[in-house]
């Protein structure tokens, strides 16, 4: 596995296609602050880069998991997958995002960090 990189400006699809084949082949996991609006890649666990971001000053509400496909140029390049996620005291009993506008909030912001 490839050290975590916090993402705080910007990260290529090539660079995380880099990250990716590293670790996992065609995913990277991610974790984003949607507070923030940054992110942490390439830990082997989603909780990996959760605690990487709790230690910088992110607050755990607002971190949410994700798995990217880099390769994969469609809107399912995110995919809203990780045990970090499951929540029932915010309203997210499960691995996903089940909350619409946290969804949209985390593609805006992968947007801004992935900008290509």
């Amino acid at each position: 596995m490839s050290p975590m990189e916090p993402v705080k400006d910007t990260i290529t699809r090539a660079r995380l296609a880099e990250l990716a084949a590293s670790g996992f082949g065609d995913l990277i996991k991610a974790v984003v602050d949607c507070e923030r609006r940054v992110m942490v890649v390439g830990g082997e666990l989603h909780s990996d880069e959760e605690q990487w971001l709790l230690e910088d000053g992110s607050r755990q509400p607002e971190l949410w998991g994700i798995n990217l496909y880099p390769a994969d140029l469609s809107p399912d390049w995110i995919e809203f997958d990780s045990m970090i996620n499951v929540r029932p005291s915010q309203g997210n009993p499960s691995r996903g995002v089940e909350n619409p506008q946290i969804q949209a909030l985390i593609r805006a912001i992968i947007a801004e960090l992935v900008p290509e």
